[in-house]
C-alpha cells in the first residue's frame, strides 16, 4: 500500500465514478481500476461495488476512506511544514456551492494563492448548502464556502453579507428596485424542490404572499441562466454573482425589501490543517461581514 493509491482511494469515493476520478487525477481510467482492484486484492476486502454507472462504497470501504483521508491529511500538514520553502506541494480540499464557486471563490484563491504559491487548491462544486456540510463533515474537504446558516456542529466564519438580486431577460416591465408583490405570477427558474434553498425561498414566497410560475427546477447554475438567457424566466441570484449575467446582456435589479445572506467559510470542529488555517486568515483580511 502508497500513498498514491490512498489518492486514488479517497477521489473515487468523492466522484463516485471511475471515469470522473480518473480524470481528477490526470490517469487513464483503466489504470485507476487496476490500481483499486490490486488494493482490494492485497487488503482482502470489496471497497468500491458497481451501481449503474457509478460505484458505491462498501461499509468496510467507508472505514478504509476514512483513514486513509486521515492519512493524506497528516502527510498534507507535514508537506506544508516545507511549503514556504517551496520543497514540496501540499494540496488544500475546499468544498464550495457551485453559485459561490466562480465569484467569491474567484476573489480568495488569487490572494491566498500569491501568498502561499506551493499549495494546490482543489475546489470540489456541490449542489447547495447540504451539500457542502456533508464534505466537511465527511472529511472530503477541509473546507467549505457557503451561505449560513448551516448545522451547529460547524463552526463559521463570516465572510460578507450578498444581496438577493432578480436576474431578468431584456424587457421586462419592471421597476427597480421590483416590490416583493410584483414576483406573483413572474415565471422563475428555481431550485430542486426539496432543497435547502429552494424551502428558503418558498418561505419569502409565503411571507410575502406571492405566487411565481415555476418555469424550472434545479440545482445546475447553468440550467437557470440558460432559461433566462433563452427569455423564458427569470433567477433569484447573488449580486457578486450576477456579473457574468450582467455581461451577457441580462438585467439586474434589487428587491424591495432588500433580501441579503451571510456568506462563510465552515469547517469541522477538529484541528485544521496549517494550509487551511492560512486560508481563513487570507479570506478573514477581505471579511466584509462585520
Amino acid at each position: 500500500m502508497n500513498l498514491q493509491q490512498l489518492r486514488y482511494v479517497v477521489a473515487t469515493a468523492e466522484h463516485r465514478t471511475m471515469t470522473d476520478a480518473a480524470r481528477s487525477l490526470y490517469i487513464a481510467q483503466p489504470a485507476l481500476s487496476r490500481a483499486i482492484r490490486d488494493l482490494e486484492r492485497e487488503l482482502g476486502m470489496t471497497l468500491f461495488a458497481r451501481s449503474g454507472r457509478g460505484v458505491v462504497v462498501t461499509a468496510q470501504g467507508r472505514r478504509v476512506v476514512k483513514l486513509a483521508r486521515e492519512a493524506l491529511d497528516a502527510v498534507g500538514e507535514i508537506e506544508a511544514l516545507s511549503t514556504h520553502g517551496g520543497a514540496s506541494e501540499a494540496e488544500l480540499r475546499i468544498a464550495s456551492t457551485a453559485n459561490l464557486e466562480p465569484g467569491l471563490a474567484g476573489r480568495l484563491l488569487p490572494a491566498y494563492a500569491a501568498e502561499h504559491p506551493g499549495v494546490r487548491v482543489h475546489i470540489i462544486r456541490c449542489d447547495g448548502r447540504d451539500a457542502v456540510v456533508n464534505a466537511v463533515r465527511d472529511q472530503r474537504a477541509d473546507l467549505g464556502l457557503t451561505d449560513l446558516p448551516v448545522p451547529t456542529d460547524l463552526i463559521t466564519h463570516p465572510l460578507e453579507r450578498q444581496e438577493i438580486v432578480l436576474i431578468s431577460p431584456p424587457g421586462l416591465d419592471l421597476p427597480d428596485p421590483v416590490p416583493m408583490r410584483r414576483l406573483d405570477g413572474l415565471r422563475l427558474a428555481l431550485p430542486a424542490r426539496g432543497s435547502v434553498r429552494r424551502r428558503e425561498l418558498d418561505a419569502m414566497f409565503g411571507k410575502y404572499a406571492v405566487n411565481p410560475i415555476v418555469v424550472l427546477e434545479t440545482d445546475e447554475r447553468n440550467g437557470w441562466l440558460n432559461a433566462v438567457r433563452a427569455g423564458q424566466a427569470s433567477l433569484l441570484w447573488y449580486r457578486g454573482m450576477a456579473e457574468q449575467a450582467a455581461r451577457a446582456g441580462l438585467v439586474v435589479r434589487s428587491l424591495d425589501p432588500a433580501v441579503r445572506r451571510v456568506i462563510a467559510v465552515v469547517h469541522a470542529r477538529r484541528r485544521l490543517p496549517l494550509i487551511a488555517q492560512d486560508f481563513l486568515a487570507t479570506a478573514e483580511k477581505g471579511s466584509t461581514a462585520a
